[in-house]
């Protein structure tokens, strides 16, 4: 069994991803009016305080999340499903639109204006129309329910979505977590009132025509990712994270009372599921990072974009966000991050080392050196409780810095030089043929098992487990002639 200490590491990679932080908050700070909204100053009257904040959310949880994802075949499935549902929910509001986020995170929330939003990590997870009508259920629930409205209820109108919204980004050190770790809470609604969700939801999808016990499955699926992505972060199945469970009632607690509240409306094999449509929705879909972000595939990091590549040292499991990747070796002892900068022209790259990067941290010991043909150089930091390792690569006006922390009595400095040392442009055609990976549909066919299916899913670290989890899979063979979902480029 892996050492670990999820908490010390996870502040550090949170210190270490608080240098962008500005980036994410100045798109919600900055601007009085959306760009969503008409520039007529005629039409603005006609739009209420708590719209022209949930305009300026929607903004801002679209450049954290990614932005919008594209896909019309998902999106409209998904806007038929809302329409089953807000027909059959008491209490509508209005209009409901739902919006597909490109973020391989699962997870889906709502604004109380009725915005729905779900990620397409969360669309690739589900198996049938009634696990994913359950989600959506669940998050017009918390809207009709006004859940909210009664936590704000003394706040003034206008902070309404911007408190949600806050929630779901979390803190401000947390929301820099996010930023590194692609990964996104919930608001964090009380206990009874996710409780109270999941039950309306039940029965709203079952007036809605959809298989009730659909919660159920997709609830237990999600228990299912949620351990198994835990597990390949050196992390058990009970440590706390920033995703859709995180704030949420225990899996076997939620699915146990989902499972009930069907029960109540019949036996098991009522309403519609319809597997084969929603696998088809969802075949194409992106899996995994975006590559305008980065791709890891295993230890190794390649940006199409910025056509560069590394590997990270023995032993790291790394993340990719849209302005950096965090990295935290096996052992919790130490952590990398790695982002770009442009830095002045009359600057020089000792002189941007020497002035520091982490506040506290005071820098040393600066080595001019070439890495990949490119002038770079490396530091040495101290801080109180960690040592660091920074390494700067400069390539025209933009600087590509490494951070390797370790705690006091570990050297970063094999780990570093591995990194770097690895660190390397790459040609145009080597950038090309980056693609990212999708889900794929595969008939399994006599005497096919997980085994053989999870060969197919070339790159994917522990890939029969994940397509056990993407499935929905707990054990028992494969039936001949059912199509299953893998991920492959």
């Amino acid at each position: 069994m892996l050492s670990f200490q999820p908490f010390a590491v996870r502040d550090l990679a949170r210190r270490l991803a608080a240098l962008a932080l500005p980036a994410l908050l100045l798109l919600g700070c900055t601007s009085d009016q959306s760009a969503l909204l008409p520039s007529s100053a005629e039409l603005a009257p006609r739009v209420s305080p708590i719209q022209r904040a949930s305009d300026r959310e929607h903004l801002r949880l679209l450049e954290a999340f990614g932005g919008e994802y594209r896909a019309p075949v998902a999106r409209a499935a998904l806007e038929t499903i809302v329409q089953k549902l807000a027909a059959a929910s008491g209490g509508q509001i209005g209009s409901y639109e739902i919006t597909i986020l490109n973020s391989p995170v699962v997870n889906a929330f709502a604004l109380p204006t009725g915005r729905l939003y779900v990620t397409r990590g969360l669309l690739a997870l589900a198996n049938d129309s009634s696990e994913i009508a359950s989600v959506v259920a669940h998050e017009i629930a918390h809207v009709t329910a006004q859940h909210a409205v009664q936590r704000a209820e003394r706040e003034a109108e206008s902070v309404l979505v911007s408190q949600v919204v806050s929630q779901v980004l979390n803190d401000p050190v947390a929301g820099a977590a996010v930023q590194a770790g692609s990964k996104l809470s919930l608001a964090k609604f009380s206990r009874q009132q996710e409780l109270a969700a999941d039950q309306i939801s039940v029965q709203n999808i079952a007036r809605a025509g959809f298989d009730p016990y659909g919660a159920g499955r997709f609830l237990a699926a999600l228990g299912r990712n949620t351990a198994f992505r835990n597990a390949s972060q050196g992390q058990s199945a009970e440590g706390r994270r920033l995703d859709i469970l995180s704030s949420h009632p225990s899996t076997p607690e939620r699915v146990a009372a989902v499972t009930a509240a069907a029960r109540q409306i019949g036996a098991p094999g009522i309403g519609e599921r319809d597997p084969l449509r929603w696998l088809s929705v969802v075949e194409g879909i992106a899996y995994g990072d975006d590559p305008r972000d980065g791709i890891v595939r295993g230890r190794n990091y390649v940006n199409s974009a910025l056509r560069i590549a590394f590997t990270a040292p023995d032993g790291f499991q790394l993340e990719a966000a849209r302005d950096m990747v965090i990295g935290v070796s096996a052992n919790g002892a130490q952590a990398l991050r790695f982002d770009a900068v442009t830095i002045k022209p009359e600057q020089t790259l000792e002189a941007y080392v020497a002035s520091g990067w982490i506040d506290g941290v005071e820098t040393s010991a600066v080595e001019k050196l070439e890495i990949g043909g490119l002038p770079a150089v490396v530091a040495t930091g101290k801080g109180t409780d960690w040592s660091f390792r920074l390494a700067a690569v400069q390539a025209g006006s933009r600087v590509y810095r490494f951070i390797m922390a370790a705690r006091s009595g570990s050297d970063p400095e094999r780990p570093l030089r591995s990194v770097i040392a690895s660190f390397r442009s790459l040609s145009p055609g080597e950038a090309q043929a980056v693609r990212p990976m999708q889900i794929r549909l595969v008939a399994a066919a006599p005497g096919d098992t997980p085994a053989s299916m999870a060969a197919r899913m070339a790159g994917q670290e522990r890939a029969q487990e994940l397509f056990m989890v993407l499935n929905g899979l707990d054990r028992g063979p494969l039936v001949p002639g059912q199509r299953y979902k893998i991920v492959a480029d």
